[in-house]
């Protein structure tokens, strides 16, 4: 797939969690391509590894558990180690899990609560202690959701752990901005992934419909008329991160395929 020209993140350093799979794959592969060298993060290293393997351009795997603050310090740590500087990270790790409302357990929150919520928080803070460091105008992308934006029924202890990433997003970017370091978030809709499989069998069931109903109500929400890619939500992220994007800091940018419009 061609990814859209950033030619200025060539050369750059890049740390991205949640990258085995999915859409951090996708991110980690389309800055692969634009000369990036990638730190794959991911709490499943040898998957991460294949990952790296693919990338190419030096790129490296972590074992990192999002959740723990030691692991997230380790891996930044590990990077400068490695690669010599960090400019870029991306926040993408995340879980879910679905029920109604009135029958969620602790467990199921503080879940989506560890990785969603407190996974960007450490993985932010740790990268913006080492631009700080070392005195690099750097920028960095959260993974939010669709579901930052409107609640979603029995997702919502994942929509409010989403909604809270925006509103930390917000809050980091205009602190660091006078150090010229962006942070922006990216919202993504339905998309293909080993993630939205699981989804769309909790949901059949707890809708009593078929597998094959939850997805055709995906697309019937979705404008554009298909599931989104993970590859769609990449080139917002290259965007988001090189100096095209130079003047947009504290956003949280829909790519939902219209499914969410304001």
């Amino acid at each position: 797939m061609a990814f859209p020209l950033a030619q200025d993140l060539r050369g750059k350093v890049a740390i991205v969690t949640g990258a085995a799979t999915g859409i951090g794959r996708a991110i980690s592969l389309a800055l692969g391509a634009h000369g990036v060298r990638v730190a794959l993060a991911d709490i499943d290293v040898a998957a991460a590894e294949q990952t790296a393997a693919e990338v190419g351009q030096g790129a490296f795997a972590l074992a990192v558990d999002v959740r723990r603050r030691d692991s997230v310090e380790a891996a930044v740590s590990d990077v400068l180690a490695r690669a010599g500087a960090l400019d870029l990270a991306v926040a993408n790790a995340g879980v879910s899990s679905m029920r109604a409302a009135v029958d969620l357990t602790d467990a199921d929150w503080d879940h989506n609560f560890a990785v969603n919520a407190r996974g960007v928080f450490l993985v932010n803070q740790a990268a913006a202690r080492a631009f700080l460091a070392q005195g690099r105008r750097g920028a960095i992308v959260n993974t939010a959701s669709l579901a930052a934006k409107v609640g979603a029924p029995l997702l919502a202890h994942y929509s409010a752990s989403k909604f809270a990433v925006l509103g930390w997003t917000q809050a980091l970017a205009r602190e660091l901005a006078p150090h010229g370091i962006r942070v922006n978030a990216i919202c993504p809709g339905f998309v293909r992934t080993g993630m939205q499989e699981r989804e769309v069998e909790w949901e059949a069931s707890l809708r009593g419909i078929t597998p094959s109903e939850v997805i055709a109500d995906y697309i019937r929400q979705t404008p554009l008329g298909r599931l989104e890619e993970p590859e769609d939500v990449a080139g917002l992220v290259v965007f988001l991160l090189s100096d095209a994007a130079r003047f947009m800091t504290g956003q949280g940018i829909n790519v939902t395929g219209g499914v969410y419009m304001a």
